[in-house]
């Protein structure tokens, strides 16, 4: 016998055996064990959309902000200047001085806007302008890109195991979060746009008018919510709001739950970055005994006095959280804003009972055909089909520690993927055994018709066996969740079953043919 393959096969299989107990007992080395997917474990499954269109407005809207103080800084006087349908921007100008001004600021500084419209009377222009369709698309599928990072970070830091964050077409994502519990703390985490902005409270004008309609021009009314934790009775107070931010979330570095000393309360700590801090500095130096408020998707979280100048570049998010609140909102902040609003557009729940079912389902079926493909074999190929039976059992071992050493997710078409590799195990001995059984006819030695059956098997083996994993590789490629799941068993079962065809059952007969010297093979 070969001594070194014999060596190897033990080491591998001695890996598998270590990577499959701790499925069965979570507490051993290296505390790996098989994860289950969403159809075995239960779970939640969404399908979001990401309004890209919001994205291409908040391009226009920032671009609209900019334009003015350019016009401004350049003194270039307009009779109006406004966003208008979302995503266009239109432009009224009068007087020959002030169009030189406005053409030279539109060619040198927004050479990305494309001209819609323009109409001329005298000196007087009025231009509409928006973004080319290659350039809407560009920032449109940045936003998609953007949202899936964003999402798959909010995940990780949330802590589900597999997650599977995926794009589906233009502008959908689709999510499986096996395990997850509590659905609806999952689905605020995900979907939170969380666009944090400090801004000015316009403390000139009336709120209560502000409330019954009469919105001054340049500022926007908004409510900071507050719920009581004893009654749990929502109080919803106006502010009044300047429009514009003064700073936004992302220049924000870190953001993390602290206990405030004095109320024992939790809060969220920011950090800004250097730019970020200086922006923020100068901001309250200018303000100073004005109030500044800290919103979070148009919500008011907290609208403070600035005492004194703040350096540094911290600040603090406070609103009577929960510690579970304070956290989830520091996640997102950390995370980052969603460049565009998402909607769901699908949502599942796979229960864990229903899970269960399907796993207890999933194990009789292959239960049920490993024993009727056993008894098949040692029926029709006698001892030899014994060492097929011994190979058939060391492929389901390496299945096992395989899914658990690549930390791969089982599914239920995983498990049937599982079940198809029994017949694809036995089909490569079936050649093997066929190809010995013909030499043995021919009246050749037992050693030698094997030698001669595993050597002409070889190569057929191998070739089907490519074949069928390059069909695995695509399905993982471009499949999702459960495809995925049976492309991951049908990918360890075809490297499992053509070594233990070619390698252990090799073995195992050269053990008996050269070791034990049986002159006849029970074929």
């Amino acid at each position: 016998m070969n001594m070194g393959k014999m060596a190897a096969v033990i080491i591998v299989f001695l890996a598998a055996i270590v990577y499959t107990l701790p499925t069965f007992n979570p507490g051993l080395w290296p505390h790996k064990k098989i994860n289950l997917g969403l159809d075995l474990q239960g779970g939640m499954h969404l399908v979001l959309e990401v309004q890209t269109e919001k994205a291409v407005e908040g391009v226009i809207e920032r671009m609209t902000y900019e334009l003015r103080n350019q016009m401004k800084s350049s003194q270039a006087r307009y009779v109006s200047l406004d966003q208008i349908e979302g995503k266009k921007i239109s432009v009224r100008i009068e007087g020959k001085e002030n169009l030189d001004k406005f053409e030279k600021i539109l060619n040198d500084d927004f050479k990305e806007l494309r001209i819609l419209s323009r109409s001329t009377d005298a000196d007087n222009l009025t231009i509409l302008l928006d973004l080319p369709e290659k350039e809407s698309a560009h920032i449109q599928k940045l936003a998609v890109d953007q949202a899936l990072e964003t999402i798959r970070n909010r995940i990780d830091q949330f802590g589900v195991s597999e997650p599977d964050i995926r794009i589906q077409g233009d502008k959908r994502i689709l999510i499986q979060l096996p395990g997850i519990k509590d659905t609806q703390r999952a689905k605020d985490l995900i979907g939170k746009t969380a666009l944090l902005e400090f801004k000015l409270v316009d403390e000139t004008h009336d709120v209560d008018a502000a409330v019954k309609g009469t919105v001054p021009a340049g500022t926007e009314l908004l409510y900071e919510v507050r719920e009581d934790p004893q009654t749990r009775r929502v109080t919803r107070t106006p502010f009044l709001l300047f429009k514009r931010a003064l700073l936004n979330g992302s220049y924000l570095t870190d953001a993390k739950v602290q206990i405030d000393s004095q109320y024992n309360e939790p809060y969220v700590s920011i950090k800004f970055d250097k730019k970020g801090a200086q922006i923020f500095e100068k901001v309250s130096e200018e303000n100073v005994k004005k109030r500044l408020a800290i919103v979070l998707d148009q919500n008011i979280y907290s609208a403070p006095v600035i005492q004194e100048k703040i350096s540094g570049g911290e600040a603090r998010i406070t609103g009577r959280f929960t510690t579970e609140e304070a956290r989830d909102l520091a996640i997102v902040l950390r995370a980052g804003a969603l460049p565009a609003p998402v909607t769901i557009l699908e949502e599942r729940t796979v229960g864990p009972s229903l899970g269960t079912d399907s796993i207890q389902q999933g194990l009789l079926a292959g239960v049920v055909a490993g024993i009727l493909t056993v008894l098949f074999v040692t029926l029709y190929y006698k001892a030899s089909g014994l060492i097929a039976d011994v190979a058939l059992i060391l492929n389901i071992l390496l299945i096992a520690g395989g899914l658990a050493a690549f930390q791969a997710t089982l599914t239920l078409p995983g498990i049937a993927g599982i079940v198809l590799t029994f017949g694809m195990a036995v089909d490569a001995n079936v050649l093997i055994f066929e190809r010995i059984r013909e030499e043995v006819r021919n009246g050749k030695t037992p050693r030698a018709a094997v030698d001669a059956g595993f050597d002409l098997a070889t190569l057929t083996i191998l070739d089907s066996n490519i074949t069928t994993l390059i069909a695995a590789l695509v399905l993982f490629q471009f499949g999702t969740g459960p495809i995925k799941g049976f492309a991951v068993t049908l990918s360890l079962g075809v490297l499992a079953s053509v070594f233990t065809s070619l390698v252990v059952c090799r073995l195992i007969f050269d053990y008996f043919l050269i070791n034990r010297k049986i002159t006849r093979l029970s074929i």
